[in-house]
């Protein structure tokens, strides 16, 4: 992976994990998530007219395609992954999602895309799954188990965070192709998929508008956060996803985790933060086997 990708991958690692905190802060359903929608095309607009001017007019059916089915992905994965935010804690739904993601967009560029792994790619990969099983609480889920609340909260975590990394692999391998094979600007790619989400998820506050207006009083704060890095964040990954393999960069983005085991722990007081810092530790090789792999 070149040098410069991977700066990237570091950069938009940060600001996921900053996100992704203000998101479990802000505590979030739907209706968070149309808030965020709504102000990221409100803050993203000058640039998305500048990116967009002259080009989108002249988008053929793959290019909208594209967009429009990472827009509805996209839709459902930020749903999913606030409710796994509701029922469970950071440190558990974060890490799975982050993990299992990886590991599926990894299988899927290399069956759908033509993308290769070297015996340094595999060992990365593997590194990053296994950190991420210890930062999920490691052998120490087992013992949680006995606890029958807590065990409702783990296992709760680990479904909701799978399904999230179910999304994530989806999504990822469909905005590859868009900027690697389609050639669309990521800048103008992640705008427009944000643009698209908005008819998609508009019914929510036709549904219940006053639901709607109490939950943006309580929740804009945060939602600047998300709708200001969410996007920056992405345009980093596919930018990123440009100049490297997807079955490189997708691995690599979970350097977000030493961040997130230090949010979830600290600053949220979900516990275990040696453990969680050794899986961190995990994968930072594993980021470390896949910068130094071949291209």
């Amino acid at each position: 992976m070149p040098l410069s990708a991977l700066l990237l991958v570091i950069a938009a690692a940060v600001l996921h994990a900053t996100w992704n905190f203000a998101a479990k802060r802000a505590g979030g359903n739907h209706q968070f998530a149309l808030i965020t929608v709504l102000q990221s095309t409100t803050l993203w607009l000058p640039l998305g007219l500048w990116a967009g001017w002259d080009v989108v007019s002249r988008w053929g059916w793959l290019e909208w395609g594209l967009v429009t089915a990472s827009a509805a992905v996209h839709v459902v994965y930020f749903n999913v992954l606030l409710k796994g935010y509701r029922v469970a804690d950071l440190s558990v739904v974060y890490p799975v999602a982050r993990g299992s993601g990886p590991l599926l967009t990894a299988l899927a560029a290399v069956l759908f895309m033509g993308e290769q792994l070297s015996l340094a790619g595999v060992a990365g990969v593997l590194g990053v799954c296994g950190g991420v099983f210890l930062i999920a609480g490691g052998p120490g889920l087992l013992q949680q188990a006995q606890d029958p609340a807590r065990r409702a909260r783990v296992l709760a975590g680990l479904r909701w965070g799978g399904l999230t990394g179910v999304t994530i692999a989806a999504y990822s391998v469909i905005d590859g192709y868009a900027v690697k094979v389609a050639l669309i600007a990521p800048l103008l790619f992640d705008f427009m998929c944000n643009v698209l989400r908005l008819p998609m998820m508009l019914p929510v506050l036709l549904h219940d508008p006053a639901g709607f207006k109490t939950a943006w009083r309580a929740q804009w704060k945060h939602g600047l956060v998300v709708a200001m890095l969410g996007p920056l964040a992405y345009i980093l990954v596919l930018t990123a996803v440009q100049q490297a393999p997807l079955s490189h960069v997708a691995p690599a983005r979970e350097v977000s985790m030493l961040f997130a085991a230090l949010l979830g722990g600290r600053l949220l007081g979900e516990g275990q933060r040696g453990l969680r810092l050794l899986g961190a530790a995990c994968i930072a090789c594993g980021v470390v086997a896949l910068a130094l792999g071949p291209r």
